[in-house]
């Protein structure tokens, strides 16, 4: 199972072994500690559950959870398994060097959060005219024609923009630091610094 959970430090430039550079994200991943194994026969599904971290006030019920595992972990996140996962068992840990350069890999984040925003800014809108008496600069304009008398759902309007649940797909491992116990990726990926990150592996 090639899955960890990590955080995201931020970008940088790397240079490849022909003299390239590379701009890389840099993530704090593992070491990971699998807290409970999924199976077909137990729960209808094959998952691996592994925790990251460490809690520092955790409730009684999230260190029943994890006593199996040894740990009181700050994340937990849940991997979906093709395979049968009966060789793993709590506390089996997991690091960076469970990856290798050149590894394809999807990353899932949660993005950064914008709080309310205009249509400019969330849907790259157009601005109206400045001039001959207008006063539409920023504003989305209609909304709908008189019927049939009510605003479709989907309608590109103002809202929240960002803090939602991305996967960038696609990825390349760069480079594995496993004294260092990070890893960097070519690309961005999503969310903000010290953000939780998922990264999984992805069969070829």
């Amino acid at each position: 199972m090639k899955a960890l959970i990590g955080t995201k430090l931020g970008m940088t430039q790397l240079f490849d072994d022909n003299g390239n550079v590379a701009r890389v994200t840099l993530l704090q991943a593992g070491p990971c500690v699998v807290t409970q194994v999924k199976t077909t026969d137990t729960d209808g599904y094959q998952a691996v559950q592994l925790g990251f971290g460490t809690a520092k006030n955790p409730a009684q019920p999230q260190v029943g959870h994890a006593k199996a595992a040894g740990i009181t972990p700050r994340v937990l996140r849940e991997i979906r398994l093709s395979d049968d996962a009966t060789d793993l068992k709590p506390g089996d840990k997991f690091d960076v060097t469970t990856f290798e350069p050149g590894d394809v890999v999807q990353v899932t984040g949660t993005s950064k959060g914008k709080g309310f925003a205009g249509t400019i800014k969330r849907h790259n809108f157009a601005r109206g005219p400045k001039t001959h008496g207008s006063h539409n600069y920023r504003a989305h304009g209609s909304i709908g024609s008189g019927y049939p008398e009510h605003v479709f759902k989907g309608l590109r309007m103002a809202g929240h923009m960002g803090h939602q649940r991305v996967t960038v797909k696609n990825l390349k491992i760069f480079a594995v630091d496993s004294a260092r116990g990070v890893l960097a990726i070519s690309g961005a990926v999503p969310g903000p610094r010290r953000g939780v990150i998922v990264v999984k592996g992805v069969k070829a």
